[in-house]
């Protein structure tokens, strides 16, 4: 990689920065994970107090970005620090081999095998309600084949899944987009979505505790925003698509995944849902109300006409605005965490 176009300050106080073996272990074990400082301080075999004083330097040098959630917080590189190229350079000349970083990597290996033994249990409860819900749809296989059709190849730059869960549309799109991230409300989903990520081997991607009315990301950044499967729990849909639309760069597509309506009153009762389904007119006009504009659309019914089925759907808008005509776009990227 090139360092051209930094300063010659930039250069030597990031150098400064990360010139102590234990940030450079630090940010070594950030490029393969987002971790906390309990964590941190399990794999590198040093207080807690040390640990966070390298965590600030390097959070004061815009190295690394912190997120809270809840009474706990998670650290990873910054991704858009101006000296991000020259880290990740010097990140790469590691020798994978040193005895210290073997045993990093290591002991990572077990924080990650935690994760996903945490993440198992939560899903293993959970999981008798879902494949309930499944059965009387069409299979996931099918929803994401239509998805992958209506949405195509070509490349975008940033994705933005809200509601994700399990994480599964970031691991279904992680070729198609540069970085994603995902949100969700509740802090065990994450942690299943990060290790179904992590086992996918999926490295530009991360999730993040938010509520998608009030989405921590900034305005006019993604090139497509998914809701898969969400609004039927939401009480003011409307209010999220709204949201969904303020994160779309111009130019950029939102896509809903959701049911027909339906006269499954069980949803509703045992299930959480707060909507049996939506109506084609209903989407027509959020997305109007959103200043978006109608694309294509799909249906996928469960076989024969059936009361005791539900109809997928998935419905795409685009944002009608052009990069030259939006003059209002934030100059914030994307990426950047906002509270």
């Amino acid at each position: 990689m090139s360092t051209s176009g930094f300063h010659l300050d930039t250069i030597v106080d990031v150098l400064k920065t990360i010139a102590e073996p234990t940030r450079l272990r630090i940010l070594k074990l950030l490029s393969e994970a987002d971790l906390t400082v309990s964590e941190l301080t399990k794999i590198l075999g040093q207080s807690q107090p040390r640990v966070s004083r390298h965590l600030k330097l390097m959070l004061d040098a815009r190295l690394i970005s912190r997120q809270q959630e809840g009474s706990w917080a998670l650290f990873r590189l910054s991704r858009d620090a101006a000296a991000d190229v020259l880290v990740q350079e010097l990140l790469t000349r590691i020798d994978d081999a040193d005895v210290t970083i073997r045993r990093d990597t290591e002991r990572l290996e077990e924080v990650k095998v935690s994760r996903r033994e945490k993440a198992s249990s939560y899903f293993s409860k959970n999981a008798a309600s879902w494949d309930e819900i499944r059965s009387h749809h069409v299979a996931d296989k099918q929803v994401e084949e239509a998805l992958v059709s209506l949405i195509g190849d070509k490349p975008v730059r940033y994705m933005l899944d809200l509601g994700t869960g399990t994480g599964r549309l970031l691991e279904l799109f992680s070729d198609l987009y540069q970085y994603g991230i995902g949100i969700d409300s509740n802090r065990d989903m994450l942690n299943v979505a990060r290790a179904n990520l992590d086992a996918a081997g999926v490295r530009n991607a991360e999730v993040r505790l938010g509520d998608v009315y009030n989405l921590p990301v900034a305005h006019n950044g993604f090139d497509l925003v998914t809701i898969h499967q969400v609004l039927h729990y939401l009480d003011d849909p409307v209010a999220a698509i709204r949201q969904a639309a303020r994160a779309l760069r111009p130019g950029g597509r939102l896509v809903i995944v959701d049911f027909a309506p339906h006269g499954l009153d069980f949803l509703r009762d045992d299930h959480a849902h707060q909507r049996l389904g939506f109506s084609d007119t209903d989407i027509e006009t959020w997305f109007g109300q959103a200043e978006l504009e109608i694309g294509p659309s799909k249906s996928l019914a469960a076989g024969k006409v059936d009361p005791e089925k539900l109809t997928v759907k998935i419905w795409v808008a685009r944002d009608p605005r052009t990069e030259i005509a939006d003059e209002n776009e934030s100059t914030q990227s994307p990426l950047e965490f906002v509270a």
